[in-house]
C-alpha cells in the first residue's frame, strides 16, 4: 500500500528507497525463547523488505535494527526524503498516541513530507480525487499547490476546503483557492468528511514537530481521515 502510492508519487526523476526496521530488543521479552523469536522477527522482516521490492522494483533497500519510528526518521534524514511514506493500520489517533504507533511517531517527528497510505479504490488511477485543505497559510498555499499538481499528473480533481470555524485568513484562503468550499464546521470533521469520497487529502504543516504537534489540525486528519493523506512539509513530492 505504502510502496505502491509513493512510486505513484514520485517524480519521474526521483527514486523510491525501501527501510525495514526489525526490534530484535522486543525479543529479549521472550526470555530463554529470545533467540527463535529475535529469528522470527527478523524473518518477517526480511520477508516484507522482499514483497517491498517486488513492487519497487530497481529501490534501494534496507533492513536495519531499531524501533520502527525511529528508523525511518534517520533514514529518511540519510537519504534526503521528501516523502516518508507509511501505511496506516487503521487506528484512531487516541490508539495511535497510546501505543505510539510508527504512523504517529513519524508525523510528529519527520522533516519532509510524510504520506500516511491507505488502502486505494484503484491502484491504477490513485489519486483521482484529491480535497485539499486551504487556511489562507503559507503551508497551505503549498498544500494547494502539490494537490493541483497531482491532480494535473493523473487527471483527477481537486477540491479546495476551508472551515469558516477555525482560525481562518478567508480573504488569503480564496485568494490561494478561488474555488473554495466554504464549510461550516471545524477544519478536521470537515476534511475527514470529505476523505470519505477522496483518495488523497493534502494538507499543510505549520512546522511543529515532536510534542508541539499533537493536536495539530494536520496531525489529526491524518489520523482521521478515510482516504491517504499528504501532509505536506515541502514544495517538491
Amino acid at each position: 500500500m505504502a510502496v505502491r502510492q509513493a512510486l505513484r508519487l514520485r517524480d519521474p526523476d526521483g527514486s523510491v528507497h525501501l527501510a525495514a526496521a526489525v526490534h530484535l530488543a522486543e525479543a529479549a521479552h521472550a526470555g530463554i525463547a529470545a533467540s527463535r523469536a529475535a529469528r522470527q522477527l527478523r524473518g518477517e522482516a526480511e520477508t516484507a523488505l522482499a514483497d517491498a521490492r517486488a513492487i519497487a522494483g530497481s529501490a534501494t533497500s534496507k533492513l536495519v535494527d531499531g524501533e520502527p519510528g525511529a528508523v525511518l526518521l534517520r533514514e529518511a534524514e540519510a537519504e534526503r526524503a521528501t516523502v516518508l511514506a507509511v501505511g496506516s493500520h487503521g487506528r484512531r489517533r487516541a490508539a495511535g498516541v497510546l501505543l505510539g504507533t510508527v504512523a504517529a511517531r513519524v508525523l510528529r517527528d519527520a522533516e519532509c513530507s510524510v504520506l500516511l497510505a491507505r488502502e486505494a479504490r484503484d491502484d491504477e488511477t490513485w489519486p483521482r480525487a484529491v480535497v485539499v485543505g486551504v487556511d489562507g497559510s503559507a503551508g497551505s498555499a503549498v498544500a494547494v499547490a502539490v494537490a493541483r499538481s497531482l491532480a494535473e499528473r493523473f487527471g483527477g480533481t481537486v477540491r479546495a476546503l476551508a472551515s469558516v470555524k477555525d482560525d481562518v485568513d478567508t480573504e488569503a484562503a480564496r485568494a490561494i483557492a478561488p474555488d473554495l468550499d466554504e464549510q461550516p464546521g471545524r477544519a478536521v470533521e470537515a476534511l475527514a468528511a470529505a476523505s470519505e469520497a477522496a483518495d488523497l487529502v493534502v494538507v499543510g504543516s505549520r512546522g511543529l514537530h515532536g510534542l508541539r504537534a499533537l493536536g495539530s489540525v494536520s496531525e489529526r486528519v491524518a489520523h482521521q481521515a478515510r482516504s491517504s493523506v499528504l501532509v505536506v512539509r515541502s514544495a517538491e513530492v
